[in-house]
C-alpha cells in the first residue's frame, strides 16, 4: 500500500471513530484510546497549565502508569513546574518523562537567551517544538488537552485526528471553559496557582501576560503578535 492510500485509510478509520465518539465522555475516549486502539503506543503531552489538570486527572483514572510528556523549554514559571510536582504526587502519576532542548542548539540559536524578545518563533522552535518532536516519535498517537474554544484556529477540531504520521486525541474537545472549571471544582483539583493572578492560558514565563477578565482565552499569550500557536500542533 503507498503512503497516500495508508494515510487515506487511517483518515477513514478516524472518522469513523469521530462519528462514534461524537457523544462520548472525554473518559470513554481515553479508555477506548488507551487500553483497546494504542495500547503501549500512546502518551499524553501535557503543559501542566492552566487546565491541564483536568486530563491528568482523566488519565490517572485509566492507567496513572501512561507515559506523561513534559516539555522543559527552559523559560517556564516557576509556579509551573512546583505545580507538577503537586500534581503528580496527588494523582500518583508514575511515568512523567521530562524533555529539554538541545544544550548545544539552544546556545547557537539564543546565546544570549533573549531570542523571545527578537524572534518568538525562532524561540518555540528550538526549546519546544524540536524537543517535542523528539520526544513524541515513538508513539504512534498522543494525547492533547485542545479544546475548540480556546482559539478560532481550533475552532472545527476533531477528537481524532491525523497529521505527519501520528494519531492526536483531543478527548476534551468539545468542552466549553465552564464545564473545564466545574470538573475542576467538582473533583477538588488543584489549580495552577497563576490562575488566581488573572493568567488564563500559560506557557513560558516572558511570552505569557495577565489578561482582564473578559479577555479571549489565550489573549495572554504572544500579546500584540498574530501568533497564536508555539507549533508543536502544527507539526
Amino acid at each position: 500500500m503507498s503512503q497516500i492510500a495508508e494515510q487515506d485509510t487511517i483518515e477513514q478509520q478516524l472518522a469513523a471513530l469521530n462519528k462514534r465518539f461524537a457523544n462520548a465522555t472525554p473518559l470513554e475516549v481515553l479508555d477506548f484510546a488507551v487500553k483497546q486502539k494504542y495500547i503501549d503506543d500512546i502518551a499524553l503531552v501535557s503543559s501542566y497549565g492552566a487546565e491541564a489538570v483536568i486530563l491528568l486527572h482523566l488519565v490517572s483514572q485509566v492507567d496513572n502508569n501512561l507515559p506523561v510528556i513534559f516539555i522543559d523549554t527552559g523559560k517556564l514559571f516557576g509556579e509551573t513546574k512546583s505545580y507538577r510536582k503537586k500534581v503528580n504526587q496527588q494523582l500518583n502519576l508514575t511515568n512523567v518523562i521530562t524533555f529539554k532542548g538541545d544544550e548545544d542548539e539552544i546556545k547557537a540559536a539564543d546565546p544570549k537567551s533573549i531570542l523571545w524578545s527578537q524572534d518568538t518563533t525562532a524561540c518555540c522552535h528550538v526549546r519546544k517544538v524540536l524537543p517535542y518532536a523528539r520526544a513524541t516519535e515513538p508513539y504512534a498517537a498522543l494525547i492533547t488537552g485542545r479544546k475548540r474554544f480556546q482559539d478560532n484556529t481550533r475552532s472545527e477540531l476533531n477528537i481524532f485526528e491525523f497529521a505527519n504520521g501520528q494519531v492526536k486525541i483531543n478527548p476534551l474537545a468539545n468542552w466549553g471553559l465552564d464545564q473545564l472549571k466545574n470538573y475542576i471544582l467538582d473533583n477538588e483539583l488543584p489549580r495552577h496557582p497563576l490562575v488566581a493572578d488573572g493568567y488564563l492560558s500559560i506557557g513560558c514565563m516572558p511570552c505569557t501576560d495577565k489578561v482582564e477578565s473578559d479577555a479571549e482565552y489565550r489573549d495572554g499569550r504572544w500579546s500584540g503578535q498574530t501568533k497564536t500557536e508555539c507549533g508543536i500542533h502544527l507539526l
